[in-house]
């Protein structure tokens, strides 16, 4: 097992051709997943002591953020290092349609990231990385798949943002089902599956420099995991087939760290772990609790922090010192940069910055954060962008123009809205995140015509007003 002294002292102790080598990278990306799931982030009622072990081997971020409440778009802006607005992929792909009678007409989101993007793998391949889509893709189908966008290989990704479906059954973690370059026996489990390729690819190149992209359908609905697995959480507190989820993601993790330590090369891999968004708080519209995000508040699909406030852990050995834990603000937009920096490469027109400095002890020159939501989510979540410029975030929604600012220092789960008492740092953030939609092209909801004054709203999980 790889451990703390392990890594420290490789690190001090290697050779001047080893320091010099080539990096490798793995992005091991969750799906759904809340900010507080794992138990370094203080989940009591699940266990991952492999993530808990890579977070006590690198830096774990408390305020790090996807660049959207919902799955697609951040991964656009993790793979480009652009913010979805930009791409044109700014809800789940294929979306959602604006409703007939409702008050706002919502706009269409691209239904495939546009080949013109340029990708990690695709920067990456100029200092002569291998690179592995594994696992979830919903960035586009034929056409529009990994291998079109710069990977080497594809394992596991398709259009579809769910599990693949299982025989005449609906979306399964379990087989029989098919996947590009994968086959689930009768079942085989999907995240262990995923978790193989990876393993094997490793394995297969240890000798050059890779880049692999291991994006786990796990914990995304439906929720579902080995019987014994549940068993073991059936007296908790918390969802037991969720936890059972959760600790499958982290044997993978634990896998991966252990394949790298076997194959000699974990002292020059940089290992990252995140999610695309926050955590799902029900499931479908019922009022069936999935997770829970407190002290955040809301989640998946919702512009407060429970819905883009996401885990994020770096291991780098030499890099990043054991144990370190980062406040900085930090998006899904700072991966690509901070990738190409590792491989001495030029990052391209991005929006992120590199991590790198911060990783090595150094602060970030502040920036302020920028989202734009323009679309109803099946979570409750209203048509919106937002700006977070230190402490500062200020949500402006499309469907009434409301604004609400809170302070994050003081008020996490953004419950009071100071809009009417600072009413002159309202207007400054939402001067400068204007003018941020209007610098990007950002295409903003516009009102029905034929809106239904009676109309009365989505069939959505509510969300309670903030105090005034």
């Amino acid at each position: 097992m790889l451990r703390r002294s392990f890594l420290t002292s490789m690190a001090a102790t290697l050779l001047p051709a080893a320091r010099n080598a080539p990096w490798n990278i793995v992005l091991i990306l969750a799906d759904d997943l809340g900010w507080k799931d794992l138990s370094c982030y203080g989940n009591p009622y699940v266990r991952t002591p492999n993530l808990d072990r890579l977070a006590s081997e690198g830096a774990r971020f408390t305020r790090a953020y996807a660049a959207c409440p919902v799955c697609s778009p951040t991964r656009a802006s993790i793979l480009t290092g652009r913010y979805p607005v930009r791409t044109g992929v700014t809800d789940w792909i294929p979306g959602r349609a604006s409703h007939p009678q409702g008050p706002i007409t919502t706009p269409h989101t691209a239904d495939h990231l546009k080949l013109e993007e340029i990708t990690i793998p695709e920067r990456l391949k100029t200092a002569g990385y291998r690179s592995a889509s594994i696992g979830k893709w919903h960035l586009g189908g034929d056409g529009f798949l990994p291998t079109d966008q710069g990977f080497g290989v594809n394992i596991g990704g398709n259009h579809r943002g769910s599990p693949p479906p299982s025989g005449k059954l609906g979306a399964s973690y379990f087989g029989p089902a098919e996947l590009p370059n994968l086959t689930l026996a009768p079942g085989e489990f999907l995240t262990e599956k995923l978790t193989q390729s990876a393993t094997t690819f490793i394995e297969q190149n240890r000798a050059n420099p890779f880049f692999i992209y291991l994006a786990h359908y796990t914990p995304h609905i439906p929720l579902q995991a080995r019987e014994a697995d549940i068993a073991r959480h059936k007296s908790d507190r918390y969802n037991p087939i969720y936890a059972a989820m959760l600790e499958s993601l982290d044997q993978s993790a634990g896998a991966v760290l252990d394949s790298l330590q076997r194959a000699g090369i974990a002292d020059r891999t940089l290992v990252a772990f995140f999610s695309d968004n926050g955590g799902l708080r029900f499931e479908g519209n019922s009022r069936n609790p999935v997770t829970d995000n407190s002290p955040l508040r809301a989640g998946k699909g919702h512009l407060y922090e429970g819905g883009i406030r996401e885990p994020l852990i770096i291991r780098a050995p030499g890099l990043a010192r054991p144990g370190t834990t980062l406040d900085t603000n930090v998006c899904s937009i700072d991966f690509l940069p901070t990738f190409c920096d590792l491989a001495h490469i030029q990052p391209g027109r991005v929006d992120g910055i590199s991590l790198l400095p911060l990783l090595r002890g150094r602060q970030l020159k502040p920036r302020p954060l920028f989202w734009h939501y323009p679309h109803y989510s099946n979570q409750g979540g209203e048509p919106g962008s937002a700006i977070l410029d230190g402490e500062w975030k200020l949500i402006h929604f499309h469907k009434d123009s409301r604004r609400e600012l809170f302070n994050l220092q003081t008020d996490p789960g953004e419950r009071t809205n100071l809009v009417n008492s600072q009413p002159e740092l309202a207007a400054k953030l939402y001067a400068r995140l204007d003018a941020w939609r209007t610098s990007t092209g950002a295409i903003m909801p516009q009102k029905n015509p034929n809106a239904d004054p009676n109309w009365p709203g989505w069939n959505l999980t509510g969300e309670e007003k903030p105090t005034p």
